[in-house]
């Protein structure tokens, strides 16, 4: 999948030089890193082995989307956008945080949403972690809703975190809900989250 907004080139990484270095440097940051679900990478080898082994996969065996967020001014990335095959369908990003604040999450995933509406997803799922606010705005902007929210001891970081879930549905069925956390954790409940500050 390869895709172009106004202002962006969605793309696979590769193996090239500079995107294992830009990847290291979006997922070696801490700022950047601390709502991820992963340890940040401490050196651009890290990027290579993460590479190799967590993206690649992926693009090989058609278990998800993993595209780079490039400029086009020079499709060097600057984040990515996630989609899992898997059952969740999970849909996930992160942005380099020179970059934050000026919608680009938002467009890029606007036009990936529009794609897998191509492909006959049902629909996409998305968490975050209750601190993480900005990105539950960037859900609400592609349209995601809020569901429900549970308690996680998160892994590998090995921390406690309460999620917020969010689901859009991508056919006809508006009211499907995926309830897997919902089941799998003990700690789950309903917020009121119409407090933009929450």
């Amino acid at each position: 999948m390869k895709i172009q907004t106004e202002r962006l080139i969605l793309r696979p990484f590769t193996a090239v030089d500079r995107d294992i270095q830009a990847l290291y440097e979006i997922l070696g940051d801490r700022v950047v890193n601390q709502y991820l679900p992963l340890f940040t990478l401490q050196n651009k080898q890290e990027a290579e082995t993460y590479y190799a082994e967590r993206i690649l996969p992926q693009y090989q065996k058609k278990t998800g989307y993993y595209l780079a967020i490039c400029l086009k001014e020079n499709n060097l990335p600057i984040g990515y956008v996630t989609v899992s095959l898997e059952e969740g369908h999970d849909f996930g990003y992160a942005l380099k945080k020179e970059f934050w604040g000026n919608g680009f999450v938002t467009e890029a995933g606007h036009a990936v949403i529009a794609e897998l509406k191509n492909t006959g997803l049902k629909y996409i799922t998305a968490t975050h972690d209750i601190y993480n606010i900005a990105s539950g705005r960037v859900m609400q902007k592609l349209g995601m809703t809020y569901q429900y929210s549970y308690e996680e001891q998160w892994q590998p970081k090995d921390i406690l975190v309460i999620f917020r879930m969010y689901q859009l549905n991508l056919d006809d069925k508006k009211d499907r809900v995926f309830k897997k956390y919902w089941n799998m954790y003990a700690e789950h409940f309903v917020e009121d989250i119409s407090d933009a500050k929450r």
